[in-house]
């Protein structure tokens, strides 16, 4: 009983350290990422696995890319990263170009500011037919935020049936040159072929160049052990996968959540050391949306405001937050 008690009171002491303690953000913990074999690695050495949102496409639902709603996805979700997904195509950039740019750059301020990291994505399917829009952009966003370390680089979202050497590797290749003039030390993350899934093709002839990840895309209700016995094959060959977007649901974004297969990847990607996304921060009327239609752009969101989806990831994010408070402690 007197070893039981004294148990409670340390617990109770450490804890109420934890209370009052001011944590470091993320960013003022880990610095400067870099990328090591297959891990991602901060300043002083250690092993970072980053977990958080992606917001959606910002030209559909932009109204979440805002300062409070970054706020709350740190302050209350535990996020240690956040995802801007700025669409490309089909009103997105392209078309609107300075209204989108403002979009992601809010994020971007807000998520230094709040000592975060931000991956900045550039959400096409078709990005190597658009390389000179990609080049122009990263240019703006690099030269603008370079000597920041919580930028992370996605140059390519999820690129269809095209070839990695011949087609993915050089685009890639372009868009790191650019990056690179500006932001010498920041990672970058490439898409790899079908829908970022075929590491495996990447891992067999990859890009010749430091601090670059490579995209592995899932949704639990579809893929399963064949898409991460691609990942362990990428891995056994060096690369380090970064999961810039998962669902809990089926593939179309839609549907129930597959919490059992989302477990799977979960410790599969523990197990790896691998950060990721969820998709998404979106008030969308499907099974893949953390938040029911109309809720706040400001983040405050009640628990009846939370989706399914919303839920399960968000108490996956406080675990892992959890998790390594105690192990500071």
């Amino acid at each position: 009983m007197k070893k039981l008690l004294l148990s409670l009171f340390v617990t109770t002491l450490l804890l109420s350290t934890s209370c009052t303690k001011k944590l470091p953000t993320p960013v003022e913990k880990y610095g400067q990422l870099k990328i090591e074999g297959t891990k991602i690695i901060g300043e002083n050495g250690e092993t970072v696995q980053l977990a958080g949102m992606s917001l959606f496409w910002s030209q559909w639902i932009g109204k979440y890319y805002n300062y409070d709603c970054v706020k709350w996805l740190r302050d209350e979700w535990k996020c240690s990263v956040v995802r801007a997904a700025m669409g490309v195509e089909r009103d997105g950039y392209m078309g609107n170009p300075e209204t989108e740019l403002k979009k992601v750059t809010d994020v971007i301020d807000a998520a230094i500011d709040l000592g975060i990291y931000v991956i900045v994505d550039f959400h096409s399917h078709m990005a190597e037919k658009n390389t000179e829009v990609a080049k122009e952009f990263f240019g703006i966003i690099s030269e603008r935020y370079g000597k920041y370390p919580n930028i992370i680089y996605e140059i390519y979202n999820e690129p269809i049936r095209v070839s990695w050497s011949e087609i993915l590797k050089p685009y890639s290749e372009e868009i790191i040159t650019v990056i690179r003039k500006n932001a010498p030390n920041n990672i970058i993350v490439c898409g790899t072929p079908i829908w970022s899934q075929f590491v495996d093709e990447a891992a067999d002839d990859p890009i010749d160049a430091d601090n670059i990840a490579y995209t592995l895309h899932f949704y639990a209700g579809t893929h399963g052990e064949e898409l991460r016995q691609r990942g362990d094959t990428a891995i056994s060959k060096g690369l380090c996968l970064f999961v810039t977007e998962y669902g809990t649901t089926e593939a179309n974004g839609d549907g129930d959540v597959y919490e059992k297969e989302t477990r799977q990847w979960y410790n599969w990607m523990d197990k790896h050391h691998i950060s990721h996304c969820n998709w998404s921060v979106a008030d969308k009327n499907e099974g893949s949306a953390a938040l029911i239609e109309n809720a706040d752009s400001l983040g405050g969101w009640t628990e009846d405001q939370i989706k399914p989806s919303g839920k399960f990831v968000m108490a996956e994010l406080l675990k892992k937050h959890n998790e390594m408070h105690q192990i500071e402690n």
